[in-house]
């Protein structure tokens, strides 16, 4: 099975890749996640917005390797999970899914959780607005070409449901 997991910056998705991951292997399945994050061009590769490296641009991943090592790991693996802001904007990974979940949380606790998150260091307002700005425009519900689950990123997740959707 091969499962598509998009939503917004600090949505959850690594989370409940992660969350998934484990549950497979428990009832004993071959299962690994591909992170979208690890498949960004070199930093002078990608584009840049007010001199600032524009990681929310969909041309900052390289999606054919992406999808050359979903496609060979497919066959190799029971269950194969791909996370990330841009999980359905590249059409010939997005028609491999078997089942895809959409991580949803409000603009608010984006900004909360983005504001918060100190990995990076500080970032400013303008960027933190223009991340919202590139969910809406590249990896939004809207980006996804076949049935989906969406799934609330706001509290603990509903592994219920998620599980009744992928196993169902």
């Amino acid at each position: 099975m091969l499962i598509g997991i998009g939503g917004v910056s600090r949505s959850g998705k690594s989370t409940l890749a992660n969350l998934l991951v484990t549950h497979f292997r428990k009832t004993g399945k071959k299962a690994i996640i591909f992170h979208q994050d690890d498949f960004v061009f070199p930093e002078t590769q990608i584009p840049k917005v007010r001199d600032k490296t524009d990681w929310e641009s969909p041309s900052s991943i390289d999606h054919q390797l992406l999808y050359e090592l979903v496609k060979e790991f497919k066959d190799r693996f029971d269950v194969v999970i791909v996370d990330g802001l841009f999980a359905f904007y590249d059409e010939s990974l997005n028609s491999l899914y078997d089942k895809r979940l959409f991580v949803k949380i409000s603009r608010r606790s984006f900004y909360i959780r983005k504001v918060a998150d100190r990995r990076w260091g500080y970032v400013p307002t303008w960027f933190v607005d223009h991340i919202w700005k590139s969910f809406l425009k590249y990896g939004n519900s809207k980006t996804i070409h076949g049935d989906y689950l969406t799934i609330s990123g706001e509290d603990e997740f509903d592994m219920k449901k998620a599980l009744k959707y992928l196993e169902g």
